[in-house]
């Protein structure tokens, strides 16, 4: 058996390149850019305006300075003078600044009367004024890859970007396995459970930045399994749910290797999750997940994440490990990784502490739902009492 960290470089090899697509910037929030963005001019592109007030020099506004209000200045439109000796201009918030002013007087250190203002307060040389290119200058760059949040979408804008060289989201299509499922809302025979690992790796997939595509349950019969073949064409990637271990009624590998599946790995060493398979089926990728529905969430974590980040031209960086101490003593873990369910807490210390569920049979989607992180042990890693620090990554 591969161990997972083989078998995650054999998924990344097998994941198609990314292919890029350009969207308008109304939509490219949450995608990822795929082509560095440069500005092209300054922003502001003129020294501007800060607050409502009067462009003087600060060498004449010194406190009981009277000045005559010339001109005026607005957003989007410039004061028609250079401002003159002994003068003022009456500015707004946006303004360019007039030539010959260095100084922004706010209207409440001021009285007027008529077009004479009288300096209440002296301002400070510069005060009020926004640079030309304060905020970003022309050569600016935002580098990618990156993933567009709320934040970089408005600084595109401002950089005049009207739409955005992005990643194509990959179209995974789900495929759920078996007799015994029926879908949410339906009602269940007596010998029936709910299919529902197809949806939560639906939505996991989305967060990540594909498309998921929910097909129709493929019944424990080969012609309903490549009729569920059918409605995944046009995927990029084929994720079968189940059928994927060596039970009579266990029929994934070997139907969908008379349909041309090039199986490049199965069986991984890890807990849950040993039955995972992978390869290239019509030229796309396949990934055969377990059927239960904690180890295909957890293969989905440790899986399928990663290689819909190398689809999206995003850096594959792994599950980020942290260290928490055990709130109660743990046994001896067997030959195989195994990734246990359990919940990180805070502690006034400000290291944190663990607890791992005791029950992790790969079936009670209870306790992952509970869960905020799932403690990593390696093979054959030794008991360990309370107290003792184990590696951790967190969930969503």
């Amino acid at each position: 058996m591969l161990s997972t960290a083989e078998a995650l470089a054999k998924l990344l090899n097998l994941a198609p390149l990314p292919e890029g697509e350009s969207v308008p910037l109304a939509k490219a929030d949450s995608r990822i850019l795929l082509r560095d963005v440069v500005a092209g001019r300054d922003q502001p592109p003129f020294a501007a305006s800060a607050m409502d007030g009067y462009a003087v020099r600060a060498s004449e506004a010194v406190e009981g300075a009277r000045l005559t209000v010339v001109d005026e200045a607005a957003a989007g439109h410039r004061a028609d003078l250079a401002l003159p000796p002994g003068a003022a201009i009456r500015i707004f918030t946006g303004a360019p600044v007039p030539d010959g002013s260095d100084t922004i007087l706010i209207q409440e250190n001021t009285g007027r009367c008529g077009n004479q203002i009288t300096v209440t307060e002296a301002p400070p040389l510069g005060d009020y004024i926004r640079p030309a290119g304060g905020d970003f200058a022309s050569d600016f760059t935002l580098t990618a890859p990156r993933r567009l949040s709320p934040r970089e979408v408005a600084l595109l804008a401002a950089m005049n970007c009207a739409e955005v060289r992005v990643a194509r989201r990959p179209v995974v299509a789900l495929i759920p396995t078996g007799d015994e499922l029926v879908l949410p809302g339906q009602n269940p025979g007596p010998d029936q459970i709910v299919s529902s690992n197809n949806y939560g790796l639906a939505a996991m997939l989305a967060r990540a930045g594909a498309l998921p595509r929910l097909c129709p349950i493929a019944r424990d019969s080969r012609e309903s399994l490549l009729a569920a073949l059918d409605a995944a064409e046009g995927a990029d990637i084929v994720v079968t749910l189940g059928g994927a271990s060596v039970g009579d009624h266990d029929l994934v590998a070997d139907v969908l290797g008379e349909a041309g599946l090039t199986l490049d790995f199965y069986k991984v060493a890890m807990r849950p999750g040993k039955p995972l398979m992978a390869g290239r089926i019509h030229d796309k990728m396949m990934i055969g997940l377990p059927g239960n529905p904690v180890s295909a969430m957890v293969c989905g974590e440790i899986f399928l994440r990663p290689v819909i980040e190398r689809m999206l031209g995003l850096p594959v960086r792994g599950p980020h490990l942290r260290q928490a101490k055990l709130a109660r003593p743990i046994t001896r873990n067997g030959p195989r990784e195994h990734y246990m369910r359990a919940v990180v807490m805070p502690t006034e210390t400000g290291f944190p502490v663990v607890e791992i569920f005791e029950n992790q049979d790969s079936s009670r989607l209870a306790t992952l739902a509970q869960a905020n992180a799932l403690v990593v042990r390696a093979p054959d890693a030794p008991a360990l009492d309370e107290e003792n620090t184990v590696l951790y990554m967190s969930l969503d």
